[in-house]
């Protein structure tokens, strides 16, 4: 039975349920996940009608499916953003780079101190106020530094046997040395909060009255610091303040969609302020109201507090997101909210077409490019796994493996390797490395990529190839073969076919990418060993350096920098002219 006639029998046993369904390629891997409130109709539609755009090309690859019953949508939602997750499906969206946000936070178990935090398991402690979340890192650590500067907050991570510099300028009340009423700390603590909540008048006041005072003293530098703080905070904190006249923390939500992306807006509402703002925009290969309930969900994951209510679109099912967060999720119909709604909607259409020229540039020079490979070799290309060795004349043996999916960078996938045994050449070092790392994907369950670039041409190809023989896996390998500029002139596969790549394509630009950040990165990690290392063991690595020399070389420049800065007449009264090449190679790589 073929696939297609396969796929037309399994599609008559569909259940009329909610649930999840995981789209197959013909390498049994899972390219696409989705939900349905009824799953015969939902993934029966894929295989009728004509298709268009992405969709065609997630049907074109589709040789199997397999699907998992929920007990409710809920059920089937939250499934579904872990089945995404789980496999990183090529034609999902999938949310990388939604690191976890940073907050601002208020300490106040003895004395208040304030710092910017990322979420972690430790984060729910007693005596602790948590603001936020800030997108941009660089505005909550302004925020900070103002408020570090205008209360005279704890500034010293270790207490000091004496008072300090801090104490002095006014800037700490002396928590190490002096007792301070709690009266005093629980109103720093109350009008920090205050402040943080959105009511910028407290603060505005205190400056004005210090900017005042160093007016009148005639400390006009001194005046004109404080003048540029209350700028900044009435330009970038309050330039955005919309009075919903109650003090509910909120996050909006809307999307525009344009051109095959969606431009997603989140806007974080604090106290009747918009204290923050941030855009996303992906490629759309899926549904957008499924692309939006991910993404929602996947927002707050990391989150540390959430707030009382978000607002949604009215495309979006309110009361789905309800059940899944447990955070009222609301659909505005008319006044401020409502337009506080379309203004999100506004902002994201207004990104998504000043970057789109800039998106298409990158799409061509990443994900087009790196389809354009996969047809060059004839396979489908999801994920890339490169590696590049490097060593000091057969010492300091290290590599690195970098890895791309779909045109993109995966740095949360990168790993490193120390050479563990005696090899010190390419050939044995690359089995190593490829033996060490595709052992564990089997035994591991490890996403397996669709081709493996090396830095260089057959004897890595086949060192490459050994390994993966015996370990009965099929992996296209390629080597990047380069000229004496060290730029990539051609690929060269298992069996010895030249590729040639155009110079100044998007193709090229794209391997160029690959091959430099896969040298970088086992480069950056070659160092970090060798600076481990002391600068004697660093000498034992010099040919025609014996310890006789070595040792007078320590006694004179006590220092590899001693030894850096120190002129050829000098050195060469020590080691010989043939020597020192070798010398200045090995302390300057």
């Amino acid at each position: 039975m073929n696939y297609k006639n396969k796929i037309k029998e399994k599609l008559k046993l569909l259940p009329l349920k909610p649930g999840c369904y995981l789209m197959k390629d013909k390498n049994n891997t899972v390219i696409y996940v989705g939900k349905a409130k009824k799953l015969k109709n939902r993934v029966t539609s894929y295989f009728v009608g004509k298709k268009t755009g992405k969709t065609k090309m997630l049907v074109e690859n589709i040789y199997d499916f397999e699907y998992i019953v929920s007990g409710s949508e809920k059920e089937a939602l939250l499934l579904e953003y872990n089945l995404i997750k789980k496999y990183d499906p090529k034609y999902n969206i999938i949310f990388k780079d939604d690191k976890s946000y940073p907050y601002i936070c208020l300490e106040y178990d003895k004395f208040p101190k304030l710092s910017v935090v990322r979420p972690n398991k430790n984060f729910k402690k007693k005596n602790v106020k948590y603001f936020g979340p800030y997108p941009n890192s660089i505005a909550a650590r302004k925020i900070v530094q103002i408020l570090n500067r205008i209360y005279p907050l704890q500034k010293c991570k270790n207490f000091k046997d004496k008072l300090c510099l801090y104490y002095y300028i006014g800037e700490c009340l002396g928590y190490c040395n002096l007792k301070i009423e709690k009266s005093i700390t629980d109103n720093i603590v109350k009008e920090i909060t205050t402040f943080l909540n959105g009511n910028y008048n407290n603060v505005i006041n205190k400056l004005n009255e210090r900017m005042l005072k160093y007016s009148n003293n005639m400390e006009y530098e001194k005046a004109k610091e404080i003048k540029e703080l209350i700028k900044y905070i009435k330009i970038v904190l309050e330039k955005q303040k919309i009075d919903l006249k109650d003090n509910i923390d909120r996050d909006i939500f809307n999307y525009y969609v344009y051109k095959d992306y969606i431009s997603i807006q989140v806007m974080h509402s604090r106290s009747g302020n918009l204290v923050e703002r941030k855009s996303y925009i992906y490629e759309l290969n899926e549904d957008e109201i499924e692309v939006m309930n991910n993404f929602i969900i996947s927002f707050y994951e990391k989150s540390i507090s959430n707030p009382k209510e978000i607002f949604v679109p009215e495309q979006l099912d309110n009361k789905l997101l309800e059940e899944c967060l447990k955070i009222k999720v609301l659909v505005p119909k008319i006044g401020t909210k409502k337009k506080l709604l379309e203004m999100a909607k506004e902002n994201a259409k207004i990104q998504i077409k000043e970057k789109i020229e800039l998106i298409k540039r990158d799409y061509n020079r990443t994900v087009h490019a790196n389809e354009e490979l996969g047809k060059l070799l004839n396979i489908d290309i999801h994920r890339i796994e490169s590696f590049d060795n490097s060593h000091l004349f057969g010492n300091y043996k290290v590599a690195g493996m970098v890895v791309f999916v779909n045109g993109k960078k995966s740095t949360k996938d990168y790993r490193k390797f120390k050479i563990i045994s005696e090899a010190k050449d390419d050939y044995h070092m690359m089995m190593e490395i490829i033996e060490r790392r595709y052992s564990r994907v089997i035994n591991e369950d490890l996403i397996k990529p669709d081709l493996i670039l090396v830095d260089g041409g057959l004897i890595q190809i086949n060192a490459c190839k050994e390994v993966l023989d015996n370990l009965g896996l099929e992996i296209r390998v390629c080597g990047m073969q380069k000229n004496d500029k060290h730029r990539i002139t051609s690929l060269i596969d298992e069996n010895n076919n030249i590729i040639n790549i155009e110079k100044n394509s998007d193709l090229f630009h794209y391997l160029e990418t690959i091959s430099e950040e896969v040298h970088r990165f086992a480069i950056s990690f070659h160092k970090e060993i060798r600076s481990k290392g002391n600068l004697s063991s660093l000498l034992d690595e010099v040919p025609l350096i014996g310890n006789k020399r070595k040792k007078e070389l320590l006694k004179k420049f006590k220092s590899l920098d001693g030894i850096k800065n120190a002129s050829d007449e000098e050195l060469l009264k020590i080691i010989p002219k043939n020597a020192l090449d070798n010398l200045k190679r090995i302390i300057s790589s």
